[in-house]
């Protein structure tokens, strides 16, 4: 597969394509606003004792904001997909395995909830593409089913 085609976008309904972006705009904002803290202090914005060493929470920073802008733009998006979703299965891992947190909190405490379902929103737009109305449509063209 050549580089080129791994970023060409997927024909879809025009449904589907403003679907493809509002969730891509909903979710690109919601990363960005999520990663703009830990990107102010990207090697210790876990704290004191922190569940990954400081490159990977740099790594983690990176993914979330870059990530989160790029999905907002279109621009890249199984590249970005691909940071959101290594990043989400350590935080669901790191919820699950070291910390125990149930997958929802009755009581408004830590779960895992939220990592899983933007891992979920990464393999969707990893399998769908970011849509007709994207940077990524404009640059790499369209690709048939």
């Amino acid at each position: 597969m050549s580089i080129r085609k791994f970023f060409t976008v997927p024909d879809h309904t025009s449904f589907e394509d403003v679907a493809l972006l509002l969730l891509r705009l909903v979710t690109g904002i919601a990363f960005m606003i999520h990663g703009s803290s830990k990107i102010q202090d990207p090697f210790n914005w876990m704290g004191p004792d922190p569940l990954a060493p400081p490159p990977f929470q740099a790594l983690a920073a990176l993914s979330e904001f870059g990530g989160g802008l790029a999905w907002a733009l279109g621009l890249l998006t199984p590249l970005a997909s691909l940071g959101i979703a290594s990043t989400m299965t350590v935080a669901t891992w790191l919820h699950m395995v070291k910390r125990g947190d149930p997958f929802v909190s009755m009581t408004g405490g830590p779960a895992y909830e939220l990592p899983a379902i933007f891992l979920i929103v990464a393999i969707v737009f990893l399998a769908l593409g970011p849509g007709r109305f994207s940077i990524d449509r404009l640059l790499f063209g369209r690709r048939e089913r």
